[in-house]
């Protein structure tokens, strides 16, 4: 008896979380801010299939920004495309600080199936000392939410899918082989797995008419509920991406001309050519256009509120709403109020955050079982 008790507590005892390595803990200690200026860029790349006809596009970008009155990065990564007919794609909008520690995270996965359209928003940010991790999935009819949160010791060491991005760029830079460099993700049922990279042997690429050598990286999430995923990504020598597949999907990603070469010694020299002032007011030409689609645009809004005259109670009705209660938190007010003419809403009150505070997503912006048919192959 004392056995079989002993043997129910360990399988009701939660799963150790993973740990970064001590070699990838200190890789993130030592990038400086001077080092992320070089990989302040964009890529674009195309989504082909193995038989080489166009999916899809991919676009990364990368910039300075403010987050919460902190200087971090704003990484934006965009992919869509349609295999078998089957609209899919994956935006990811991150804010990471200088040592890739993720701030805060969108991440939107879709897949327009015909009959069970598949829709997934997962939020992660920094809130009250933790990560808040918020998950909405919508399958057909059917709307499931979840949240979790993870102490922030627990996330040490977490790399998101946009200081992903950031990280392979840098490796890439430094020009190093890694062989133990061991960090924390989630997985695509957001679970926190290990995530390994380490470096693939350079080959040669094809980009437009040029041949030249890319220098691999190798990223695979240790799921513990199913089976590795990797990720394998060449680059040229300064960080540009030139290809990316998920290893077993039909598709890749590929860079179909060479970008500009960057000169980090070379000062930038800016032309400035002066503009000529327009006063559109004086000009009758603008002038006329613009009281021409002035009418348009009021016409085409007057045919919609014409046509749904629903609108004007609903808005009546909120608006009514919000200044009976004076909510602080107007837009997670706004966003319990709407959701309660879902069929999929929880019960409870539609107005329980003028009470008490939760979180809420900024926007919906600023990565498998199927992998045809799964927008992990678009993700970032």
């Amino acid at each position: 008896m004392e056995t079989a008790s002993a043997e129910g507590e360990a399988m009701s005892r939660p799963p150790t979380p993973p740990v970064a390595s001590t070699e990838a803990l200190e890789f993130l200690k030592s990038i400086s801010p001077n080092e992320l200026k070089d990989v302040l860029f964009t890529d674009t790349l195309v989504t082909i299939s193995d038989t080489g006809k166009e999916l899809g596009e991919f676009t990364i970008t990368v910039e300075p920004t403010r987050h919460n009155g902190q200087e971090c990065l704003l990484v934006h990564a965009n992919s869509h495309g349609t295999i078998d007919n089957v609209p899919m794609g994956t935006s990811v909008t991150a804010y990471v600080t200088t040592n890739l520690k993720t701030l805060e995270q969108q991440h939107h996965e879709y897949v327009k199936l015909e009959d069970n359209h598949l829709d997934k928003k997962t939020f992660v940010t920094i809130q009250d000392g933790q990560y808040v991790m918020n998950r909405i999935v919508s399958q057909g009819e059917t709307v499931t939410r979840a949240e979790q949160t993870f102490s922030l010791e627990t996330m040490h060491g977490f790399i998101s899918e946009g200081s992903n991005l950031l990280l392979q760029r840098v490796m890439i830079n430094r020009g190093e082989t890694y062989s133990n460099l061991s960090f924390i993700s989630f997985d695509s049922e957001v679970t926190l797995c290990p995530a390994a990279y380490k470096n693939l042997e350079e080959r040669h690429q094809q980009v437009g008419e040029t041949d030249v050598t890319v220098q691999g990286i190798e990223r695979t999430i240790h799921s513990s509920k199913g089976l590795p995923t990797s990720w394998q990504s060449y680059f040229l020598s300064d960080g540009h991406l030139t290809s990316r597949v998920q290893v077993g999907s039909p598709v890749m990603m590929r860079l179909l001309s060479l970008p500009p070469p960057m000169h980090k010694d070379e000062q930038t020299v800016t032309i400035t050519i002066p503009k000529k002032p327009i006063n559109w007011e004086e000009d009758m030409q603008l002038y006329s256009k613009f009281l021409d689609r002035k009418e348009e645009l009021k016409g085409d809004h007057a045919t919609y509120m014409k046509s749904h005259p629903e609108l004007k109670a609903l808005l009546a009705d909120f608006l009514q709403f919000l200044l009976l209660r004076k909510p602080e938190d107007v837009v997670a007010f706004a966003a319990d109020y709407f959701a309660s003419f879902s069929a999929s809403t929880k019960p409870g009150s539609a107005y329980a955050t003028s009470n008490e505070a939760r979180f809420v997503p900024r926007a919906e912006s600023p990565f498998k079982k199927n992998q045809v048919h799964t927008p992990t192959q678009f993700a970032s």
